[in-house]
């Protein structure tokens, strides 16, 4: 939204705004966050929040189209382990429950049904492409490549925040998130490879 040069402090404002509204969101959704809270907890005004984001829900954009960025770059796939992926993903969920948990707030309070993105703002090409060809080499079982990534995403969010079971936290003793990555990896193995 700001394509103006940002100078260092410039910067800095609005990399509060970002981690303050992060917090706010991923906690209240969209329609519970308060822009109130977001200025002051990051020492700022609505007018440079507004300036940098021009809404809202242009804020919201901006964190979560940067929180589905960064699950693709710091948890890149390998269609030849899906395995190893759902287990990076679950490590990711620990990391940053943020994450998923803004994810989840889009899904409730944008698209109830259907992808959770517009087609122009989906990022799982990569992701198809590489399950696809996969397949093609016999690794992974037959079947829609999108339906086998939604698969493998669904099993990795087991014990995410947005479980409806248990969401695991980093709290936790080592050995059990252990005990649970090898579960959620032989799963993904027989659910969706083929040796």
């Amino acid at each position: 939204m700001f394509d103006q040069q940002l100078t260092s402090r410039g910067a800095a404002t609005r990399k509060r705004i970002l981690e303050v509204a992060t917090r706010e969101f991923a906690e209240h959704g969209i329609a519970g966050a308060r822009i109130e809270r977001i200025v002051a907890a990051a020492r700022t005004n609505k007018a440079q929040l507004y300036a940098y984001f021009g809404s809202k829900e242009g804020l919201f954009d901006a964190i979560f189209f940067g929180s589905l960025e960064r699950i693709m770059n710091v948890v890149p796939i390998d269609g030849t382990d899906l395995a190893d992926w759902a287990v990076r993903l679950y490590d990711e969920y620990l990391r940053r429950p943020d994450l998923i948990r803004l994810a989840t707030w889009a899904r409730l309070e944008r698209r109830p049904a259907g992808h959770l993105v517009e087609e122009a703002d989906r990022l799982d090409d990569p992701k198809l492409r590489a399950i696809a060809e996969a397949q093609a080499a016999g690794i992974v079982r037959p079947g829609d490549p999108f339906d086998v990534m939604a698969l493998v995403i669904a099993m990795s969010m087991a014990w995410s925040p947005v479980s409806n079971v248990y969401a695991a936290s980093t709290d936790e003793p080592a050995e059990l998130h252990e005990r649970r990555r090898a579960l959620l990896g032989e799963s993904v193995r027989r659910a969706v490879m083929t040796g």
